[in-house]
């Protein structure tokens, strides 16, 4: 069974990016990746500090309003089409509201074959980080360790705090060519 679509889902900081960049060259063939910073660079500056938009609180915590939310669903049906198209769709994802935002995406990529893997790393690891970056809300990384994991099912988990990028692609990508991937209900 061809996996059309691979779920990256993990905290800020815990290197879901990284972790898509080193699954393109471990595929053996072409994927595109998309993540939710893609989605968030391309909302109206006006919804950035919104609430009916996206807010960005002060200790790192992350909110967001109906507006986000109506843009997000046509993201999701934009990137699901281009899966069904035949394009190897990577997603680097933060789900925020843990199962419910699993239950969005498997929604949108319904007749799909996805594979969904969880991206740990240790709190303090991806604080430190978050710092190093300096690209982020301080405390973003602390807040989304746990919350994006809570109530999501996966078919493969993967923990970044020791393991560097190459070696969880090889394992997701080893997956992706033997190994079972569920399809979308």
């Amino acid at each position: 069974m061809t996996t059309d679509v691979i779920v990256l889902n993990g905290g800020s900081s815990a290197g879901t990016s990284a972790l898509a960049r080193a699954l393109q060259d471990a595929l053996p063939r072409p994927w595109l990746t998309f993540g939710v910073d893609t989605f968030i660079g391309a909302l109206p500056p006006a919804l950035m500090t919104s609430p009916d938009g996206l807010v960005l609180a002060p200790d790192g915590t992350v909110s967001v309003g109906p507006a986000f939310r109506a843009l997000e669903a046509g993201w999701l049906h934009g990137i699901a089409a281009m899966a069904r198209a035949g394009t190897g769709i990577i997603l680097d994802e933060v789900f925020l509201d843990g199962g419910a935002g699993q239950d969005r995406w498997r929604r949108a990529l319904d007749g799909l074959t996805v594979l969904w893997v969880g991206v740990h790393c240790d709190p303090a690891t991806a604080a430190a980080r978050e710092l190093a970056r300096g690209d982020r809300v301080v405390g973003m990384a602390v807040a989304q360790a746990a919350l994006v994991h809570r109530g999501v099912r996966y078919d493969l988990e993967v923990d970044t705090t020791d393991t560097g990028p190459a070696e969880c692609a090889r394992r997701i990508a080893s997956h992706v060519a033997g190994g079972p991937a569920v399809s979308v209900p």
